[in-house]
């Protein structure tokens, strides 16, 4: 039996290896036969087969986000503008104040004294100014007077010397009546020149000067007195929050002294710092979209300022964004997350990561045309799994190579294989 079973065993080899060397001779007479089909692959020797597909835009990612500081959009120092003790606290620290509002109030009394004594400076001045120009009026009238009678003096000389040369020439007066006319006449006209000067000078001059002028300081006193009274009312500089104030009653304030602070909280500001790459997201847009995470729903700001420098503490970019608040949810001291790019600016083109080929720190892709491919520099953007941003070398809608790419070089033909 087991005799029979080795020449069973024995058979079997010996039948595949008649049936193998069948098949190389079969495969051998085959081959002259089979040589008209391979002249296509002859003809496209040097092709190289690739798998293509189209470029089509994807949505990249979420909006690239920023962190932003929530400032007061003015801060202004409360100041002390009189000295004095303050009797009266009418608003007090983390209030919300309008423009102009009393925070709190200084003793008026001292200025209150100081303004019944210039009172009476200016009633005395008044009286001083009238006086004077009662004895100016008066002293140019006398010395019209006095003119006036001098020269009617004058004219009558005049009229007894013309007589008394008449009777000279005709010899019923003598020389020397003669001489003593003419010089009292010329004596008499000297003393009107004299008169008429003083007049001219009493009507030019203005002797109520130191009058006018003692009533005109009394009066400037007046208004200095009257805006020290207004400022024993301390008020709020600007329209906010009272975010500081120190002072107590009874507390005696020095003029010019700052006691506190009122933050400007309609608008606020919205400040961040970025990096280059971000900085070049916002150029040439006018607003962003912010919101504060539990408080805020998404809005816009506008963009009130971005640097065209690096800023040489921070070494970023600085951004503002002003925001209205009226409502006062916005509050100074809590961060904002600032959108610096929206929804559709997430849509771009995209090529999967493995189809890039890298060089000597350059990315390339390989782009169809016609029967040939392109070899295109690309600059690349953001990853999302297996497909990669490409910022700028091709456009939506170009054929790229994705399978074969590392055996391809410039202008090499291809063929698109399944």
């Amino acid at each position: 039996m087991k005799r029979q079973l080795f020449t069973i065993k024995q058979s079997a080899k010996l039948f595949g290896v008649v049936v193998l060397s069948a098949a190389i001779a079969v495969g051998c007479s085959a081959s002259p036969a089979a040589s008209p089909a391979a002249t296509p692959a002859a003809a496209e020797q040097g092709v190289k087969v690739v798998k293509t597909a189209k470029i089509v835009k994807q949505k990249i990612g979420e909006p690239v986000e920023q962190v932003g500081d929530v400032l007061s959009s003015v801060q202004l120092d409360v100041v002390a503008k009189s000295g004095g003790e303050v009797i009266e606290i009418v608003k007090k620290r983390g209030d919300k104040v309008e423009k102009g509002d009393v925070l709190f109030r200084l003793d008026p009394t001292d200025a209150l004294i100081q303004k019944d004594l210039n009172a009476v400076s200016i009633k005395g001045a008044q009286a001083g100014l009238t006086s004077a120009k009662q004895n100016t009026s008066n002293g140019i009238e006398d010395a019209k007077d006095r003119v006036s009678k001098m020269e009617t003096a004058v004219s009558d000389l005049e009229k007894a010397y013309n007589k008394v040369h008449n009777d000279y020439d005709l010899g019923i007066a003598t020389k020397s009546q003669l001489e003593q006319a003419e010089t009292t006449l010329n004596n008499t006209k000297k003393d009107l020149a004299s008169q008429r000067r003083a007049l001219k000078t009493l009507q030019e001059t203005n002797s109520l000067t130191q009058a006018e002028s003692s009533l005109e300081s009394a009066q400037v006193n007046a208004r200095n007195i009257e805006r020290a009274l207004s400022n024993l009312e301390v008020k709020a500089p600007a329209s906010g929050v009272l975010t500081d104030l120190n002072v107590s009653v009874g507390q005696t304030l020095a003029p010019g002294g700052r006691v506190g602070e009122v933050q400007q909280t309609n608008p606020v500001k919205i400040k961040s710092q970025l990096t280059e790459a971000s900085a070049n997201l916002v150029r040439g847009k006018g607003e962003l979209t912010f919101y504060i995470p539990g408080v805020t729903n998404k809005a816009n700001a506008k963009v009130t300022y971005l640097s065209d420098v690096i800023n040489g503490q921070s070494k970023a970019y600085d951004l503002e964004l002003e925001v209205p608040n009226p409502d006062g949810k916005l509050r100074p001291g809590s961060k904002a997350q600032v959108e610096l790019t929206k929804d559709d600016e997430q849509v771009v083109p995209v090529v999967p990561s493995l189809s890039i080929v890298h060089e000597a720190g350059d990315s390339f892709v390989y782009i169809v045309n016609g029967e040939t491919v392109q070899k295109r520099k690309v600059e690349l953007g953001r990853l999302n799994e297996t497909n990669q941003e490409v910022i700028s070398g091709v456009k939506e809608g170009e054929m790229l190579v994705i399978s074969g790419q590392h055996q391809l070089k410039d202008q090499d033909k291809i063929k698109v294989g399944n």
